[in-house]
């Protein structure tokens, strides 16, 4: 089924919606295919390919609003959907800041932002894929396991359509290599990954190199010493440095601020990071792993500095918690077939710095680089923040050797103003920051 269509029938669901009672309605649809092949240990373990359509009625009664979402797009479902939504929006209590977004918020105009690649792989394409990259890791010398590789490819469709007048489709495409091997033997062993995605195969690299960089990280990380506990200078490699975007992202979202529980609340206006930092949001990158034309309610997206030269600048509000707060929306309603839109970033990124990785390294005589990050404790509405991290000890401003069993930890609030950035910000995840420096932060250890 093409655009036009699918926008006919969103648009028949809402008449019938609007027929039957309901005051204002809005309608997605998101039709998704994926394709993933595993290889472990040289042989095929298998190609796996699935295929859905999901949709979501909302209907509004007065400040009443309820969604209801099926797989079933047959002309019978559709029709008991709409009684069920109306039914269920009877019953539910009355939320004062429900609704649709305002018309002037809308996107008028649906960008190309060059989310797809027309071309779809062949499960013996994802399969050759899968077995270059673990070949590539397994023929390293150290690593004695595999964990497997994966390669995969998936395309979504999302149309949507509103009451208010609103519709508009768009489609996305991603690509993916994925590697874990283990390196060394008995107690002594030690696993690393790489995985990589892509809205389009010629930005990923060669699935060789993706298996070659974990077999690489798995054999640097064998007999991995003890630290003591310290306060010392940490600095995050790019794959583990975006969690800290995360973490914002959160107490930033309106629905923190709406409901009291961010340790931000007080600090709109003001600076919370260092002079010179910029951390920013745009849906409307091309080929962004998180861009989207429009956001979940059919507001037009727009580039937003969170962080404007250490200060915070705004919130992540859709239309609800925007009306809570007496502000505006800011295009991040983040919606699924099954609730209600909610409050959500797109592409995220911390600006580089001016300094090297290496320079930041070499000014440390004791400290700690941190290749992977487990666990977490974080509390939103302190800042209080502790994770267990993994990898290498740094001494006289050199990668020493590999070091394991730590905690890092520190309030956010401390924290984020003693954050340096590095210049080497590559947009690879969706979330992204560069290579990250902060002093003086707690390590447990020994």
């Amino acid at each position: 089924m093409n655009d036009s269509n699918d926008l006919d029938l969103l648009s028949d669901l809402i008449n019938r919606a609007r027929a039957a009672g309901a005051d204002e309605a809005d309608v997605i649809l998101v039709r998704s295919t994926s394709q993933d092949a595993t290889w472990r240990m040289g042989r095929n373990e298998g190609v796996e390919r699935s295929e859905a359509n999901d949709l979501g009625l909302r209907v509004l009664i007065g400040k009443r609003q309820a969604v209801v979402s099926t797989t079933d797009l047959r002309a019978g479902a559709i029709a008991e959907i709409v009684e069920r939504a109306l039914a269920m929006a009877k019953a539910v209590p009355e939320d004062p800041y429900c609704g649709l977004p305002d018309i002037e918020r809308l996107a008028v105009e649906i960008p190309d932002l060059d989310l797809s690649d027309d071309s779809e792989p062949s499960s013996d394409d994802l399969l050759a894929w899968a077995e270059e990259a673990e070949d590539a890791a397994r023929g390293t010398k150290g690593i004695t396991n595999s964990e497997g590789a994966e390669a995969s490819w998936s395309e979504g469709r999302v149309a949507l359509a509103a009451s208010n007048g609103f519709a508009g489709t768009y489609r996305g495409t991603r690509f993916g290599v994925s590697v874990s091997v283990v390196a060394g033997s008995g107690t002594g062993m030690e696993r690393d990954y790489e995985f990589l995605s892509a809205r389009h195969c010629s930005d990923l690299e060669t699935p060789a190199t993706v298996g070659g960089r974990a077999a690489e990280r798995a054999v640097r990380r064998l007999n991995p010493r003890k630290q003591k506990s310290a306060q010392v200078p940490v600095v995050f490699d790019p794959r583990v440095s975006g969690g800290f975007l995360r973490l914002l992202a959160a107490v930033v979202s309106g629905n923190a601020i709406t409901r009291s529980t961010s340790f931000l609340q007080e600090k709109l206006g003001e600076a919370v990071f260092a002079p010179g930092i910029s951390i920013i949001d745009d849906p409307l990158r091309p080929r962004g792993l998180s861009s989207r034309p429009f956001d979940g309610e059919g507001v037009a997206g727009q580039r937003r500095a969170l962080i404007d030269d250490g200060r915070l600048t705004t919130w992540l509000l859709d239309s609800r918690s925007a009306r809570q707060l007496g502000l505006q929306t800011t295009g991040h309603a983040a919606r699924g077939p099954s609730g209600p839109p909610a409050p959500s970033p797109s592409n995220l990124s911390m600006s580089p710095g001016s300094v090297t990785p290496e320079a930041l390294i070499g000014e440390i005589d004791s400290g700690l680089y941190v290749t992977e990050m487990m666990g977490m404790s974080f509390q939103t509405t302190t800042g209080d923040y502790s994770r267990g991290a993994a990898g290498f000890w740094i001494e006289n401003g050199e990668l020493a050797y590999p070091v394991s069993e730590l905690t890092v930890a520190g309030n956010l609030l401390n924290l984020f103003p003693r954050l340096t950035p590095a210049d080497d910000l590559v947009f690879r995840y969706g979330m992204d920051a560069p290579t990250l420096r902060i002093d003086g932060m707690t390590m447990a250890g020994l």
